[in-house]
């Protein structure tokens, strides 16, 4: 299955997400893993000889669509927040927003 994002990137983002409580773009990375796990079972259930195997390759087919469009909607969604796309780090204006309403949060 192509992919835009490692696995070690899609980590990344939910990190730095969830430091900065910025949930979207982690729930979307967090998703693509989803799809990611889907797509490995069902390519194992698919080489089972007692199993359906198109069952599991229409699921598997399936998932790679959903993991195409997610993996677009991420890239888009990173752009549009100014996300450095090289490091995964959320760009510091949304930092100070984040710990900005932190604050005024907890005054």
């Amino acid at each position: 299955m192509p992919k835009r994002f490692s696995d070690q990137e899609l980590e990344q983002i939910v990190e730095e997400a969830t430091i900065y409580m910025c949930a979207c773009p982690g729930q979307v990375a967090a998703q693509l893993r989803s799809l990611r796990e889907l797509h490995r079972y069902q390519m194992c259930c698919a080489t089972e000889p007692e199993n359906d195997g198109s069952v599991h390759r229409s699921i598997a087919e399936a998932t790679e669509r959903s993991h195409a469009i997610m993996e677009a909607c991420l890239e888009q969604v990173l752009a549009l927040e100014g996300w450095d796309r090289q490091t995964l780090k959320m760009p510091e204006g949304l930092r100070r927003k984040r710990a900005e309403l932190l604050e005024r949060d907890i005054s």
